[in-house]
């Protein structure tokens, strides 16, 4: 389908290149799916080919999959970028693991093979160190992976657990969150951004235990072969809420 069979991609065309649609046309089936991608290039200033990696990335599944509670502790206008920034779903296929691996050991891991990590994470994270600690009253704190995302300007405490998510989870990244905007955060940077990263997760348990939470946090999961689930399409909400969603995209 091109665009001018769509009443609403049609004056979107000139929003972008038309290399970049282009792209997005031969890529693309979907309508919603064309216009993520051609907002998202318009309001990022995406080149061809970071958009192609985006796409082949599925960033659009990921953005409408991802958990997080960011509609609810975040600005609006750090929310997109926010969302953007957590994968519902990472892949550590470079890390060499054994059979029965600990949490340390897939920290050790990902800060061995560090470049190849960030680039996972999605491009604009910068490394902090790993076990960074905090103190907090007589109790030391450590929090597993510390990062910086540029774009966002704000500290990224990633908290790994290589079993399923629970709810304490998220108690103890809001206190590594509190601690650090206190005592790390510099002025001129945005509060910081937790990110629980499991192996697995219940999507319902999730959202019930971030409503709860005043503090911005994304919980995702994680494998370590690079294959995409086959039933992905499946989970991605229906068409009248992806359009609810994009619509955050023609207010700013």
């Amino acid at each position: 389908m091109s665009y001018r069979e769509s009443e609403k991609l049609a004056p979107l065309v000139r929003e972008i290149s038309w290399s970049n649609n282009i792209v997005i046309m031969e890529k693309c089936k979907e309508d919603l799916q064309k216009e993520f991608y051609i907002q998202m290039t318009k309001r990022y200033g995406w080149t061809k080919r970071i958009l192609t990696n985006f796409i082949e990335a599925k960033t659009y599944e990921k953005y409408l999959l991802n958990q997080t509670n960011f509609d609810l502790t975040l600005p609006p206008e750090r929310r997109v970028q926010a969302k953007l920034a957590v994968k519902d779903e990472y892949t550590f296929d470079f890390a060499e693991l054994s059979p029965e691996y600990s949490e340390h050991e897939l920290e050790i891991q990902l800060v061995n093979h560090i470049r190849a990590f960030l680039i996972e994470m999605g491009g604009d994270f910068a490394f902090v160190g790993n076990q960074y600690h905090l103190v907090a009253g007589s109790k030391d704190l450590y929090i597993d992976l510390l990062l910086f995302h540029r774009r966002l300007r704000s500290l990224i405490a990633i908290e790994l657990k290589i079993g399923e998510f629970e709810a304490e989870y998220a108690g103890k990244m809001q206190l590594y969150l509190t601690v650090l905007d206190e005592q790390v955060k510099l002025p001129e940077e945005n509060p910081s951004i937790g990110i629980i990263i499991c192996k697995n997760k219940d999507k319902t348990f999730v959202e019930y235990a971030l409503k709860q939470s005043n503090a911005p946090i994304g919980v995702a999961t994680y494998q370590l072969s690079n294959s995409l689930p086959e039933d992905m399409k499946e989970m991605l909400p229906e068409p009248e809420e992806i359009a609810r969603r994009l619509k955050i995209f023609e207010k700013e």
